[in-house]
């Protein structure tokens, strides 16, 4: 099912974590925050829109780092329920994708909870103090890659490792809801 995510809550403090990489390291704000920013996303392995535009988020991630701004990936879904988002699927998945970035189980899906994420993919783009200033999409992709599609999350996250604020417009990120788990 499709969720849309709410507008940005601009100095919105990031909520730090303690989390499990695919490669076996721990991580939290810390370890993954650059000098200018910090980009978490909230993705999985088999929500179609993720797989949509995965590739082109992880060279988006890439310049952020160039940019200063650190990435961090955090899968939240019910991985009994959905098995594609195990955590040996999700070692496959950054491999194949060529994460350079960690990608991290949420296992009880606190840190989810705690950020207010709805759907995959979710982004929260933080300042060099670590508050919120984007909560919006990749660009206009959906299911399907729009070419040419102007890069808004990597245009706001430039932006925001510049001046420390984002843009005052921005067009929620749309995507597969959480698949929280049951009785929690």
């Amino acid at each position: 099912m499709a969720a849309q995510t709410p507008l940005c809550d601009f100095g919105w403090k990031a909520r730090d974590f303690r989390l499990t990489g695919t490669d076996g390291r721990q991580y939290g704000l810390e370890d993954v925050r650059g000098p200018a920013g910090l980009l978490v996303m909230f993705i999985c392995n088999h929500c179609p829109y993720v797989k949509a535009v995965i590739d082109r988020l992880v060279q988006t991630t890439g310049q952020l780092a160039q940019a200063g701004i650190g990435s961090i990936a955090i899968m939240s879904n019910d991985t009994e329920r959905y098995p594609d988002d195990s955590f040996e699927n999700m070692a496959r998945f950054a491999a194949e994708h060529r994460f350079g970035f960690p990608y991290v189980i949420d296992a009880d899906q606190a840190v989810a909870r705690t950020y207010g994420a709805v759907c995959t993919p979710d982004f929260f783009g933080f300042n060099a103090d670590l508050e919120l200033q984007y909560r919006g999409r990749l660009d206009a992709s959906r299911v399907q890659p729009v070419p040419d599609a102007e890069p808004e999350l990597l245009n706001a996250m430039l932006k925001v490792a510049r001046t420390g604020r984002g843009p005052v417009d921005q067009i929620a990120s749309m995507g597969c809801s959480i698949k929280w788990r049951e009785g929690v």
